[in-house]
């Protein structure tokens, strides 16, 4: 059975995006599947935050390349597998030009889809190569939205890039939800945030789920020690909270 690809996407930084691949993939391992996390961002955030190894292992970058092949560059952390991120990657966009570069990693993920239960894509906050081709790679797009007006604005032009992938790339690509992240549910701005996603995602047809994220410092300091969150803080609040989003989605649109 083929794995389901997940991508993790925003267009604004800052929202959790990260945060939000590793803890999901570690989430999804703890309920026992197999897990394959893919590092799109040059930043390397979630590489580092697994303790791959970002200087001899080869990586996403030399994959798209050609150079090497996908498993070779598959690394087992404590938290998942993994295939790391290289800061070559911005520079993908000059390299790439040719027909075709959209289903770059669609086509690299295809000989090891079928090791894994779930694939994990972590995209950059920016449109470009690299996250058109994780759009066109995955099955479903999760959003996580910051508990703020900014980010609300950032829905629409979201949707207008989703259009075009869908259009041009992969018509077949489902929303997965909306997840509110930094979610504080005594606060009234944060409550009244989420009745306007709610009304914005009815619009747009996104589905807002009912999981939301509160904000933690042992998610940060478990990211920098390059721990597994859930056995980091197994008693942290935003831990809960990413176990139960797990559990809504394979409830959920991943039940389909």
């Amino acid at each position: 059975m083929r794995s389901k690809v997940i991508c993790v996407a925003n267009e604004k930084g800052g929202v959790g995006k990260t945060t939000t691949s590793g803890a999901l993939a570690a989430a999804l391992k703890r309920r026992g599947y197999n897990v394959l996390a893919v590092d799109m961002d040059a930043q390397t955030n979630l590489s580092f935050s697994m303790g791959a190894d970002l200087r001899l292992h080869a990586t996403i970058y030399e994959v798209l390349k050609g150079e090497v092949k996908t498993q070779y560059a598959i690394q087992c952390t404590q938290v998942t597998d993994i295939i790391a991120s290289s800061v070559l990657l911005s520079g993908l966009d000059l390299e790439f030009t040719g027909k075709g570069r959209e289903f770059l990693l669609r086509n690299a993920l295809a000989p090891v889809r079928e090791l894994y239960d779930f694939v994990i894509i972590d995209a950059p906050p920016a449109l470009g190569i690299l996250t058109v081709n994780s759009f066109t790679a995955a099955d479903y797009v999760l959003i996580p939205m910051l508990s703020d007006i900014f980010s609300l604005q950032g829905i629409a032009q979201f949707y207008e890039t989703l259009e075009r992938v869908r259009a041009m790339c992969n018509p077949d690509l489902k929303v997965a939800g909306i997840v509110l992240t930094k979610f504080n549910p005594r606060s009234r701005l944060s409550n009244e945030i989420r009745q306007t996603a709610e009304r914005i995602a009815e619009d747009l047809h996104f589905p807002l789920l009912t999981t939301y994220i509160r904000n933690s410092v042992a998610i940060s300091e478990a990211q920098a020690a390059q721990r597994d969150i859930i056995r980091y803080s197994p008693h942290c609040n935003a831990v809960w909270d990413y176990l139960k989003l797990a559990d809504e989605l394979l409830k959920g649109v991943l039940a389909q």
